[in-house]
């Protein structure tokens, strides 16, 4: 995972230079053993169809979008999606989860064409974790029918099955503005990068080159317009298993370390453990998110 952000301009000056910035989340790549690779569909095939910055939003260090399950209702507090690395208290420990914590942080929305049209504020970090994932979901103070007729923007539906190897997929950043378009290359049993180890990771085809402020970033399924998962990684130098360099860990123990490669997180798992009013109960049916 890359580190936040300090500062656009410095970012800038450094991707100027070819040295790749300092991040909150980019791709991190390392094949475990075992591993099944997707076919790579043809170019025309895996560019974006209708996808654009609509509901996507900027952070001060990272990416993120407002988000919904399909139990959510119009009156309920808007959701915004992000990375646990991305939240402002700093990297949560190994096996530490931040629940219901107050917060006043500030979201630039985004307009289909990359445009802020507006600020949002979070009430609440509803939740946050970097352990078996890296998320992050602050609750707002407004409600999604507010923002819809504030702006004309929904929020993007979290879709509740897991991704498809094969998938056209599309990381959309609203820090950077910009979009990456590649394929679900497959799933990592684990995926470690220096004291964190993530559950079941997405691992992108090479042509998603993400980079700083990324991280947060909704990936999003081309045909159906939904979130599969949160990118958040990617292995810079080739290390193993270091910061900014996770290594791929099959069932058996093997290790695998792809230079390049970056990845996501799945979001499947978010949707049992919000029920009514957007709220998250960890004790639902089905919910198997990290408890505090």
């Amino acid at each position: 995972m890359k580190k936040p952000l300090v500062g656009a301009l410095f970012t800038v000056l450094l991707l100027g230079t070819g040295i790749a910035p300092a991040t909150a989340a980019t791709g991190h790549d390392a094949t475990a053993t075992g591993t099944v690779k997707a076919q790579i569909q043809p170019k025309e095939q895996i560019k974006a169809k209708a996808v654009n910055f609509a509901g996507t939003v900027a952070l001060s260090n990272c990416s993120g979008s407002v988000v919904r399950t399909p139990d959510s209702q119009p009156n309920d507090p808007a959701l915004v999606l992000s990375n646990g690395h991305c939240m402002e208290s700093g990297f949560p420990g190994p096996g530490e989860v931040v629940f219901d914590q107050p917060s006043t942080r500030s979201f630039t929305l985004l307009n289909a064409a990359g445009s802020g049209v507006g600020t949002l504020r979070a009430s609440k970090i509803a939740y946050g974790t970097m352990t078996d994932t890296d998320i992050s979901v602050y609750q707002l103070t407004r409600t999604y029918a507010q923002i819809e007729s504030s702006y004309g923007i929904k929020a993007l539906e979290l879709n509740t099955a897991h991704p498809v190897q094969g998938t056209a997929i599309t990381v959309v950043s609203g820090y950077w503005k910009r979009t990456y378009a590649c394929n679900v290359d497959g799933f990592v049993y684990r995926l470690k990068e220096g004291s964190w180890t993530w559950k079941d990771s997405v691992r992108y085809t090479s042509a998603c080159q993400t980079i700083g402020g990324t991280s947060g970033s909704p990936v999003i399924d081309n045909a159906t317009g939904k979130v599969v998962a949160v990118n958040n990684t990617g292995n810079e130098d080739g290390q193993r298993c270091t910061d900014n360099n996770p290594c791929e860990v099959d069932e058996s123990g093997n290790v695998t370390v792809r230079q390049g490669i970056n990845y996501a997180q799945e979001t499947y798992g978010i949707v049992p453990c919000i029920g009514a009013g957007n709220k998250f109960d960890l004790s639902r049916p089905g919910c198997a998110l990290p408890k505090p």
